[in-house]
């Protein structure tokens, strides 16, 4: 089995940004990998082990579009276990998520994967709309926001749960599909092979971190640098953002002697009630 899982990096969320002149000041920012694409990583390595430090059966391809010192993001993911990495040269500010689908779709179709698999969203723009337009745009199913994947012995199908409203959406998705996952894929019995893994099989409940063995392996693994021209893809983006603005200061909060004069404040001065 062939997974595909498209990366994103995004500034350290830790950090404080600064907004200037309408812009996000990047200047000094750290990068790392989206922590919801380093979870669909981690599905996809565990969905080709047969159980925790198993042998691998598979192959684990890792695509990101930015500029080339996103290599580094791409080699982490190669010292977790990815089997190969390509880059596509591109620039956050020159792309929205319609672009980015349609460059992926352009992937797929040469590297022709069993299964797409990547995080809901990006922590950066918080769009959560690339899995859905690549899906649509390839006429794949899709099963978004994932808390565990069971794919079938005959590898033509997995059965997905997600967390909805009422609780725990349970779906039977065909493949080769389009897969999103949230934080809960990474459980320890959430992601399992019925073809490699016994029904005993369980991991880590996280993601898994670069050895140095893997480190050492990551610099003879396959990190190609390709362009969008190569691709074939044409047109620009759709969504253009204009500025950026910092929210207004919050006003500094103030205590009150009991609830009576809470709900009197609320009622009078904040009319909320």
């Amino acid at each position: 089995m062939k997974i595909l899982v498209p990366c994103k990096r995004v500034p350290n969320p830790d950090l404080k940004l600064k907004v200037a002149n309408g812009s996000v000041d990047l200047a000094g920012t750290t990068w790392q990998v989206n922590p919801f694409d380093e979870y669909a990583v981690e599905a996809a390595l565990r969905l080709t082990e047969k159980g925790k430090g198993g042998e691998r059966v598979g192959e684990v391809v890792v695509v990101s579009i930015g500029p080339k010192d996103t290599s580094a993001q791409l080699k982490q993911l190669l010292a977790m276990g990815a089997n190969r990495a390509i880059l596509v040269a591109g620039d956050d500010s020159a792309l929205d998520s319609d672009l980015v689908a349609r460059i992926l779709r352009a992937v797929v179709a040469a590297e022709k994967p069993d299964l797409v698999i990547t995080g809901k969203q990006a922590v950066d723009g918080d769009d959560n709309q690339v899995g859905q337009i690549l899906a649509a745009s390839l006429g794949w199913p899709q099963a978004t926001f994932l808390a565990s994947i069971l794919l079938a012995a005959d590898g033509k199908s997995a059965t997905v749960t997600r967390e909805v409203d009422a609780g725990v959406e349970e779906r039977r998705v065909r493949l080769p599909a389009i897969m999103t996952v949230d934080l809960r894929i990474i459980g320890k019995k959430a992601v399992r092979n019925e073809a490699l893994a016994p029904a005993t099989a369980e991991w880590e409940d996280t993601q898994r971190l670069a050895s140095l063995k893997g480190i050492m392996a990551a610099k003879k693994k396959e990190l190609r640098e390709i362009t969008v021209e190569s691709l074939g893809v044409a047109g620009g983006i759709l969504v253009k953002t204009l500025r950026h603005e910092a929210p207004p200061a919050r006003k500094a909060g103030v205590k009150v002697a009991s609830v009576e004069e809470l709900v009197a404040k609320l009622h009078n001065e904040a009319k909320v009630i």
